[in-house]
């Protein structure tokens, strides 16, 4: 099995847990140059909140999009718009990555932005 597909078999198995729990749930993907989060409603048709490296105001603020500064600001991003929008518990769908790094940071500055998970 190679590293993509084991991978993606993580994260399925993590995405059944999760629509166990029928919560909203926060969804990264990392690349070598970005990170992207998204708050997917509970059924996962609907998009509450989305934050990405690519959007403009987050790029000014980051020397690199692909470091662990880049994704703390892409996770106070995310927290803020969801709180917004009425979102306060999600749960967090890393995707099949490793807890470690880039997603470990969004995480957590997702935690002190006020996202509860």
């Amino acid at each position: 099995m190679d590293k993509k597909s084991s991978r993606l078999k993580r994260a399925l198995k993590l995405r059944c847990k999760i629509k166990k729990l029928n919560v909203n749930r926060l969804t990264i993907h990392r690349t070598s140059q970005h990170i992207y989060a998204q708050v997917l409603s509970a059924d996962g048709k609907l998009t509450v909140a989305s934050a990405s490296t690519v959007l403009a105001d987050i790029k000014a603020k980051v020397k690199s999009t692909s470091n662990v500064d880049a994704a703390t600001e892409v996770g106070k991003l995310i927290a803020e718009r969801a709180i917004a929008a009425g979102v306060q518990k999600v749960a967090f769908d890393r995707s099949g990555f490793k807890y470690h790094g880039r997603v470990k940071a969004l995480a957590d500055a997702a935690r002190e932005a006020g996202l509860k998970f």
